[in-house]
Parts: C-alpha cells; sequence; structure tokens
C-alpha cells in the first residue's frame, strides 16, 4: 500500500486498535510509555518516522542533526527524538524548531525528552509534540545530536526511519513500515467489529451479550 494511503487510513483507525493490531500481526508491543503525551494540544498526529540520536556530553553544540533534519525530511514526517545517557530532564525542543517544522510542513514531533517554549507554541503554531516531559532547560552544554535517520528506542519502543507514528489522547504507537498494510487491515476490522459489537450491546441492554457474539472487550 502507497504510503499517502496508509497515513490516510492510519489516520482514522482507533489508536487501540492499532496497538492491538501491532500485537497481533508484529507479535510484539508498538504502543510508548504511559510518559509520551501530548503537551501542546489534543490533535492527533500520523505519519512517517525521521529519527534522530542525542547523547549525553558536556560540549555547547548546538542540535545539528536535528536542525538539519527539520529541513531534509519529507513534508509530513513525524520528528522523533530519542537520548541516550544523562537525564531527560531537558528540553530537546523548542520554538524555533517548531517554526522549521511548521514551515516544512511537518505532522507532529515525538521526544523522549522535554519541550519548552510552550506558551509561544501554543499561541504561534499549535503544532502537536508529544514528549515526555516539559523543561526550560537547553541541551546545551548536556546534549549533542549524534545521528539522524538511524533506529532509536523512545517511550520504550524502537522507532525505525520511516515507521508509520500514529498518536493521540490514548498514546503513542509505532507501526512498522514493513507490516503496515497488514496492521491498518487488522485495526479497521477491529473498529468495525468494536461498533457492532458496542450497537449489539447498546439495543440488547446487556454487555455479556456483546461480549458472547464478538468476544472482545
Amino acid at each position: 500500500m502507497e504510503l499517502n494511503q496508509l497515513i490516510d487510513g492510519f489516520g482514522k483507525a482507533a489508536i487501540a486498535s492499532i496497538a492491538d493490531a501491532v500485537d497481533k500481526v508484529c507479535g510484539r508491543r508498538g504502543y510508548m510509555g504511559s510518559g509520551i503525551k501530548p503537551r501542546i494540544n489534543d490533535k492527533r498526529i500520523c505519519g512517517p518516522a525521521a529519527t534522530v540520536l542525542e547523547v549525553a556530553t558536556d560540549e555547547f553544540v548546538p542540535p545539528q542533526h536535528a536542525l538539519d533534519l527539520i529541513d531534509e525530511a519529507e513534508e509530513g514526517s513525524v520528528i522523533v527524538i530519542a537520548i541516550e545517557g544523562g537525564t531527560p530532564d531537558v528540553a530537546v525542543w523548542g520554538g524555533l524548531m517548531t517554526a522549521g517544522a511548521v514551515a516544512n510542513g511537518h505532522a507532529g514531533a515525538v521526544l523522549e525528552g522535554g519541550v519548552r517554549d510552550l506558551v509561544e507554541i501554543r499561541r504561534d503554531y499549535g503544532f502537536p509534540i508529544y514528549a515526555l516531559d516539559v523543561s526550560p532547560g537547553t541541551t546545551l552544554g548536556r546534549y549533542r545530536t549524534a545521528a539522524s535517520q538511524v533506529p532509536v528506542r523512545v517511550g520504550g519502543i524502537i522507532v525505525h526511519p520511516g515507521d508509520i507514528i500514529v498518536g493521540d489522547v490514548d498514546g503513542v504507537v509505532v507501526v512498522p513500515r514493513a507490516q503496515a498494510t497488514e496492521v491498518l487491515t487488522m485495526a479497521a476490522e477491529i473498529d468495525t467489529r468494536e461498533m457492532e459489537q458496542a450497537k449489539l450491546i447498546i439495543a440488547e441492554r446487556s454487555l455479556r451479550k456483546g461480549l458472547a457474539k464478538y468476544g472482545r472487550i
């Protein structure tokens, strides 16, 4: 399935259904830990991952790989930033990076670290950012970007460049690109069955009857 078809389909499927489908199709968990949550607004994100790895340092250097990737990644990407070593209580994303992401038409950002400039981002951009925390602290003298478009771990899940990232208030799910078509097909089927099951439960005024017919909870 073409990328635009996948993005359209995953953009409509329930996050819980996508998570369940990844469990079944991939045989492993695909949803990030609950610490990765929306920090700007409740906007849904859906797009291919463009990844950055940050590592601990005492050098005062800019996050060059991240800055370059924001300009170079394909439009509609979700920028995913991971950190290794040190403490995650710093902002790996802020207002200027948001401006760059908006200018390049990106879908959102997912961060194993903090975000800052929340007032500015909410007021001027409304750009969706899912992050581990909020912090005013800079990465300068604490972290440097070591690489981009490499596998990274965020929220306990390995993210490869090009994996489909889907997130909303229920959480963030990573869909491996190679299995995305199969995952989307199953997620859509789960959504359809759940809608039918919910209608039956309401019509029969019985949760037990809905569970007995569809076997899903």
